[in-house]
């Protein structure tokens, strides 16, 4: 995983100061079951393509980033 992300605060900066968190989903919000929640929480698709990612920089100066990255090449889409 040797690709940088460019942070806002600190510049581009190694893939392996950062923690993956998440894909970027809708959450279920108030009202729904249980099995909602559930598969928000735990499920990721995990698909091939241009996805959106949380990612925190935790070696450096802990933001949290909305990230737009291409799974199959590794390549950072700036907007």
């Amino acid at each position: 995983m040797g690709f940088k992300i460019p942070c806002p605060n600190c510049g581009p900066r190694s893939a392996y100061e950062f923690k993956y968190d998440s894909e970027v989903k809708q959450s279920p919000g108030p009202g729904v079951d249980l099995r909602d929640w559930r598969h928000y929480i735990f499920f990721n698709e995990n698909a091939l393509g241009v996805r959106e990612e949380w990612w925190c920089h935790i070696f450096g100066c802990g933001a949290w980033l909305k990230i737009k990255r291409d799974t199959s090449t590794n390549e950072i889409i700036e907007d």
